[in-house]
């Protein structure tokens, strides 16, 4: 028989057969969720002696199974069963159950240690829900009863404990489960959304986030007239380039949603992050942390607000597969496309959005009103900053290919005119370049994405042609029509535990600065991930007389004051980006990623424009940047991240930062180290 033997004892005369199975290792079995009460039998009253096996009857077979335990005592014939030996000290043995009525028992047995009154009710201690379940928000509409216990809290019904020995044998009850506790993120807990807080449907999901940031760079830096005095030897326009980043920003998530956690899409929810940062910043040359030289070389900065603050409302179930349609209105975040080339933020907003065919197709409609950002922290305020987003975009999954997906989108950006100086005193809006005026950018932007695998092969492209108007464009000192585009491709091979990489972006340039066609490509407010993460020309703000060369996480080449509270600027340089890069599971925890880009500008119109040099070279340089990221947890609960990245000027970069062949620009190093913790 193997895993189990059955004991049958007939009356005489065939018309009654008691039959029970069990083995005597194996744990209780726990009863199933269910949506409606569950019922769990409770113990009922002992059944009659049976009667002695009939002549001839066959002893239960032995397994490898239950060899190893004592043997039951016979039966002998025209007797009753002797009474159990006298059992150690544990749980008192119960001389008048049989098998079955093992079946029968409460779903949770006695609290394991100790002697208990069988017999008494209260000597039925039930085991706790694994995990941190907190109390239940059901409240019973049963009680119990002499035949069942109701459970209706179908969430937190508990594991019962393992019966050792079996039934012939002193009850000793093992628990081997692990319960959690409230700050454990790791096993089911409440504060995370595992158990419901109101009733069977309602969840909290309490999210805390700490993000430490330590980094040095060198930057390209302007003196001042006061300086030039303070130095009469130095007479370079540019000088010590030196700087240092702290900056330590914490958030707090309360997601309150209804539904049923991950089985569908919720039915409503209602989320709120509050957010906090500190940040200071150190330099080596004044006028850099503020406009005035007395405030010095150091700043110190914080910023506290509601980052998120949003609801959402399930509209209709669009089909049997969970197919949906749902509406979010607040302040919400949002990436438009796979890798953040056009628009990346978390502002106020509608959104309307949902799936269709079995989720292998997915839609936004989305309309931002835009609030101002923070300079320092560049989190949100509570300002209007009167600018209009209205992005709509569609997914298919498994697009020709299975695993890739190719999606369409259209963006509108309605940036009016304004005036605007950040919190250090710097002007941002307009961009202090040429004749900056308040002028008003209306800009539409189609289209075409992809991401996924074909075979064994990733791609990940791009394509985006802006089209519009701008009532004034500073460096072209007129109104322009906008016509620029944007390329990116990267493809990338798996072999074992390493990924090789290639890829190219292409950002259209202008190449008449003068004129009133702007065909210089920018994007609305990009994050890119593109090229390298620890990318020396995607990470930091290079300033140029005002504006930026480039600004921190974007690989565009746009001659903006700030990619967050700037406006977008469509005359301007363009870029050929070209990279290689490898990354390496070094172990399941360590990975290191490295790059290599070679940096071009598509035009240089607008830089001799600005600058008012001529015949500026098209080669920036090279890029070569390497980091490790460390995840002690498998997970991301805990990232320890650190990047080291060098910018080896070419030509064109050395001709716009004041050097004419002797030297002067050296290569420009940044490092960084940053320690992420979530619960």
């Amino acid at each position: 028989m193997g895993r189990a033997w059955k004991l049958s004892r007939c009356v005489a005369g065939g018309l009654l057969c008691v039959a029970g199975f069990a083995r005597g290792d194996e744990p209780v079995p726990a009863p199933l969720p269910h949506k409606a009460a569950a019922k769990v039998p409770a113990a009922l009253p002992p059944l009659p002696p049976a009667p002695a096996a009939l002549p001839g009857a066959v002893a239960p077979p032995t397994s490898p199974s239950n060899a190893a335990l004592p043997p039951i005592p016979a039966v002998p014939t025209g007797g009753e069963a002797p009474a159990p030996a006298a059992q150690p000290t544990g749980l008192p043995q119960d001389t008048t159950r049989q098998p079955i009525d093992r079946l029968l028992e409460p779903a949770n047995p006695p609290k394991p240690g100790g002697p208990q009154d069988a017999a008494s009710p209260a000597s039925y201690t039930y085991f706790p829900t694994l995990g941190f379940a907190g109390q239940s928000g059901v409240l019973p509409r049963s009680g119990s009863n002499n035949e069942y216990e109701t459970v209706e809290d179908r969430w937190r019904i508990g594991f019962p404990a393992w019966d050792r020995y079996g039934l012939n044998h002193p009850r000793v009850f093992d628990y081997p489960y692990r319960l959690g506790r409230w700050y454990d993120p790791y096993n089911q807990n409440v504060l995370k959304g595992d158990y419901p807080i109101i009733g069977q449907h309602t969840f909290l999901a309490l999210t805390g986030t700490s993000s430490t940031l330590f980094e040095g760079r060198m930057i390209p830096t302007a003196t001042t007239p006061f300086e030039s005095t303070a130095r009469p030897l130095e007479t370079e326009f540019f000088q010590r380039p030196g700087q240092f980043v702290f900056s330590e920003l914490a958030t707090l998530s309360f997601d309150l949603f209804h539904g049923d956690a991950a089985f569908k899409p919720a039915d409503w929810r209602v989320k709120v992050t509050p957010a906090f940062n500190a940040n200071t910043l150190s330099v080596s040359e004044l006028g850099v942390i503020n406009p005035d030289v007395r405030k010095g070389t150091v700043r110190n900065r914080s910023w506290t607000t509601v980052q998120e603050w949003f609801a959402e409302y399930k509209i209709a179930d669009l089909s049997p597969q969970y197919d949906f349609v749902s509406v979010r209105a607040g302040s919400q975040p949002f990436t438009s496309d796979f890798r953040g080339f056009i628009f990346s933020d978390v502002n106020r907003g509608v959104r309307l959005f949902g799936n269709l065919d079995g989720n292998r197709t997915q839609f936004n409609l989305a309309y931002f009103r835009q609030l101002e950002k923070d300079t320092n922290s560049q989190l949100n305020t509570f300002t209007d900053r009167d600018q209009d987003i209205i992005i709509a975009n569609l997914y298919r999954q498994d697009f020709i290919f299975p695993g890739y997906t190719s999606s369409v989108s259209y963006h509108y950006n309605n940036d009016a005119p304004s005036t605007k100086f950040d919190k250090n005193g710097f002007l941002v809006r307009p961009d202090p370049a040429g004749t900056f005026q308040p002028h008003r950018i209306d800009a539409h932007y189609l289209g075409w994405a992809g991401d996924g695998h074909i075979d064994r092969y990733n791609i990940s492209h791009a394509f985006y042609w802006v089209l519009g108007r701008d009532s004034r464009n500073p460096i072209a000192g007129q109104p322009t029509s906008i016509s620029a585009q944007l390329a990116a491709l990267e493809l990338s091979y798996d072999r074992d535990w390493a990924r090789f990489r290639v890829s190219g972006l292409y950002q259209s340039g202008d190449g008449n600065a003068r004129n009133g066609h702007a065909t210089g490509f920018d994007s609305i407010l990009d994050q890119q991930n593109f090229g390298g993460e620890f990318s020396f020309w995607r990470r930091n703000r290079i300033p140029l007389f005002g504006v930026g060369l480039t600004n921190d996480q974007s690989n565009l080449a746009n001659l903006r004051s700030s990619r967050i509270q700037g406006q977008s600027n469509f005359v301007n340089p363009g870029l050929w980006l070209i990279n290689y890069g490898v990354d390496l599971d070094i172990t399941p925890r360590l990975r290191s990623i490295n790059n290599a880009n070679a940096l071009f500008f598509d035009k240089t119109s607008s830089l001799e424009v600005f600058t008012f040099q001529s015949n500026i070279d098209r080669f920036i340089g090279v890029d070569l940047s390497t980091g490790l990221e460390y995840r002690p947890r498998l997970n991301n609960n805990a990232i320890f991240m650190g990047g080291l990245a060098v910018l080896l000027p070419g030509g064109g970069f050395r001709q716009l930062y004041n050097d004419k062949g002797g030297g002067k620009v050296t290569s420009l190093f940044s490092g960084f180290g940053e320690i992420i913790f979530t619960f």
